[in-house]
């Protein structure tokens, strides 16, 4: 199994998020549930699960999204200098939207620990620097930005060894909007530690889970392809009691698709890139999935969208957790238990703890029950944000609370309905009076 995992997130001036907050997968000295939900790796103890409740509105999703925003930054470079960031800082202060945001990500790749900082505006990568642990810390590279004349500028440290030319190169191809890792990714040039970077937000780091469309058109596609079994898939549906003995894909649908498509690219003369993307769209499609039903030993075809919202979310789980047993993955999902029964929430959490490697998932919640069963969590897997009076984001763990909050044997549902814990919606009275 790949030695990869994400250590500890942070983010400051993001959304919602104001001061810097930190969220660590980093395991507290508790051995509870140590077999099924900690890993060793790089000198390191690491959860493979964190879940964070908190009210609506309060910042759960910001923090998720945080994280994506720094995948994109690194795997999805900007072509044009006069290109933006699709990102806003924190509002509701006059400083903030002045001022720098900040990320920063340690992670482990192939057993050896990283530290990657950067800052940013919406116009430009202010700042940014890489780090390597292999043992003690070195600086790989460091970034500064010259705004005015909209120029990077990059000072190498000696473990990164590529050249004075290749250091030229990837400098000239680092625009100011883009990170070094970025410019690395456009340019044609052999950086091991720059490479174990890239591919690990590549492979590992998975794109932000919201849409249940999208997850079923990835999934549909992803068993099309090869990437996920089929066999996984079922035998996961199977475990859930969903009652379905087979998964097939109507292929003469795609063939009047392919059909459809010839003939809007004659009759409309569609550019190259807009047929190309149609196409994409087609492939990833989970339309032309239908599910096979035995009932009685007759047997029924049913089409994924007549499925229930359950049934298609648990499918769409199934194929990510076939991901994540099958290879070391980051998964960040938001809303985990949205369309699924308590049960069914819970049976997907013990699936991936008890048969995940190296994976890892990041996950909002508002499904208290789970609160209710430390026979599932551990304390240090459990998170809550919520908003302070100035209307920012503030991130804490369960853990941050001493004894004469949480004992050993307090009953930690209770603690959070009661508002001990914080995150939680503050609701006034019941009684509305309108204006007549």
């Amino acid at each position: 199994m790949e030695g990869k995992m994400i250590i500890n997130f942070n983010v400051e001036n993001f959304g919602s998020i104001k001061e810097r907050q930190t969220l660590t997968f980093e395991a507290e000295k508790s051995t509870h549930l140590e077999q099924p939900y900690v890993v060793e790796t790089a000198g390191l103890r690491l959860l493979k699960l964190a879940v964070i409740y908190g009210a609506n509105a309060s910042g759960k999703t910001t923090l998720l999204r945080a994280l994506d925003f720094l995948r994109e930054l690194v795997q999805e470079p900007l072509e044009r200098k006069n290109e933006e960031l699709d990102f806003l800082p924190f509002l509701f202060d006059p400083h903030t939207p002045g001022q720098p945001s900040f990320l920063g990500i340690s992670f482990v790749q192939e057993e050896v620990r990283y530290l990657y900082e950067v800052k940013f505006n919406r116009k430009a990568i202010l700042e940014e620097v890489l780090y390597a642990y292999n043992p003690k810390k070195s600086k790989l590279f460091e970034r500064t930005t010259d705004q005015q004349n909209q120029l990077t500028s990059i000072t190498f440290g000696q473990k990164l060894k590529l050249g004075a030319q290749a250091e030229k190169i990837l400098e000239s191809n680092t625009l100011w909007n883009n990170t070094v890792l970025g410019g690395f990714l456009k340019t044609n040039l052999d950086g091991k530690a720059l490479k174990d970077t890239t591919d690990w937000f590549k492979d590992y780091l998975r794109p932000l889970v919201q849409d249940h469309m999208k997850v079923e058109g990835f999934v549909a596609s992803n068993i099309r392809n090869g990437e996920i079994r089929k066999e996984d898939v079922l035998a996961i549906v199977r475990k859930a009691d969903l009652r379905i003995s087979d998964i097939n894909f109507r292929e003469e649908i795609g063939e009047e698709n392919e059909g459809f498509l010839e003939l809007m690219r004659k009759r409309m003369n569609l550019p190259d890139s807009v047929m190309e993307e149609m196409a994409h769209y087609r492939k990833n499609s989970s339309s032309d999935i239908e599910f096979e039903h035995t009932i009685d030993g007759k047997v029924y075809h049913l089409p994924l969208k007549l499925e229930s919202a359950g049934t298609r979310r648990f499918f769409g789980f199934a194929g990510l957790l076939s991901l994540l047993v099958r290879r070391s993955s980051g998964l960040v999902i938001d809303e985990l238990e949205a369309s699924l029964h308590p049960d069914l929430f819970q049976h997907f959490l013990l699936l991936f703890l008890t048969n995940s490697g190296r994976s890892q998932v990041l996950a909002t919640t508002h499904l208290r029950e789970l609160l209710n069963d430390r026979d599932v969590f551990r304390n240090d897997a459990i998170w809550f944000v919520q908003k302070g009076e100035d209307g920012a984001t503030q991130l804490y763990s369960l853990t941050d609370f001493d004894t004469s909050v949480i004992r050993d044997n307090s009953n930690i549902l209770n603690a959070y309905k009661s508002g001990r814990l914080g995150a939680v919606p503050h609701l006034s009275d019941y009684f509305l009076h309108f204006d007549s």
